[in-house]
């Protein structure tokens, strides 16, 4: 009775110990199971994100530029990915504006990595002197964006792709060239204010107006230059011409700041008295100037 009892108790135990085996065997299968499935959605989603991130279309740099520049600067046609692509630049006068007006040809980009930041690298056939390169520092609480210095100019625009930002420029209808040169310029933003270091040379060639009938009114140049204090200085001077352009100002967080006048060189009073009527305020001889 005894032996009988053993055997059962032992037969009873082996049962009750394959079931546990059993029965563990199974739940830790399905946690592994479980954590196979977490980390092959974890896999999934990471490589969405990172093609999100590799292939993001053209389209949201332009919608990014548009709405950064009030829709006065737009990337129309936006082909490629943010990485690689390219674009037609056009000029507008903003929401609702019935004014624009676009570049020949198409601006290409090409945005790599380089050090902690990124390079955006530009080309145009039309307008730019080769690749131009700026240069993008993102940081704790800031960002730094900076052009770097190239050849003997970057970029030049024909005067009359102004006339899409609408008033005046569409009513001045300019001729001649713009041309931007810089030994090196940089713009640092930190938690949301702003400085400017370097300088930026803006130059007005032959500039010609359908409200004059002379053939140019002159050239001219606006610097631009950051102060000590990381403010951005302004100073626009005649080079050569019967208008005579004059003035300075500043750029801030709260618009733009400029105060100037225009006068005509001896003998070209006639010539250019209609123009002065419409560029700014006449006082006696001259026209003021006043924006902000």
């Amino acid at each position: 009775m005894i032996r009988r009892r053993k055997g059962r108790a032992w037969a009873h135990t082996a049962a009750a110990t394959g079931w546990s085996e059993s029965t563990f065997a199974e739940l830790s299968w399905d946690r592994s199971r479980a954590a196979g499935m977490r980390w092959g959605l974890f896999g999934a989603v990471l490589g969405a994100l990172i093609a999100l991130v590799l292939f993001a279309p053209a389209a949201w740099l332009a919608r990014g530029l548009a709405s950064a520049t009030g829709e006065h600067l737009l990337l129309a046609d936006a082909r490629g990915t943010v990485w690689s692509g390219s674009a037609v630049a056009v000029l507008t006068g903003g929401p609702g504006s019935r004014d624009a007006s676009a570049l020949p040809g198409r601006l290409e980009w090409t945005l790599v990595p380089s050090g902690l930041g990124f390079e955006l690298r530009l080309r145009q056939a039309c307008c730019l002197n080769g690749t131009a390169v700026v240069a993008i520092r993102p940081g704790f609480g800031r960002v730094t964006v900076a052009l770097q210095p190239g050849a003997e100019w970057i970029g030049q625009w024909p005067s009359a792709w102004l006339g899409g930002l609408g008033t005046p420029w569409n009513t001045l209808q300019l001729g001649g060239n713009v041309r931007l040169s810089s030994p090196g310029l940089a713009v640092e933003s930190v938690q949301g204010r702003w400085r400017l270091t370097g300088r930026a040379d803006i130059d007005l060639q032959d500039v010609s107006s359908r409200l004059s009938t002379l053939d140019t009114l002159g050239s001219y140049r606006l610097s631009i230059s950051g102060d000590p204090n990381g403010a951005a200085q302004m100073n626009l001077a005649t080079q050569q011409g019967t208008l005579q352009l004059s003035g300075s100002g500043s750029i801030a967080p709260s618009g733009v700041r400029f105060r100037g006048e225009a006068r005509a060189a001896e003998g070209g009073e006639t010539a250019l008295a209609n123009l002065l009527n419409i560029i700014g305020r006449r006082d006696g001889a001259r026209s003021v100037i006043s924006i902000g």
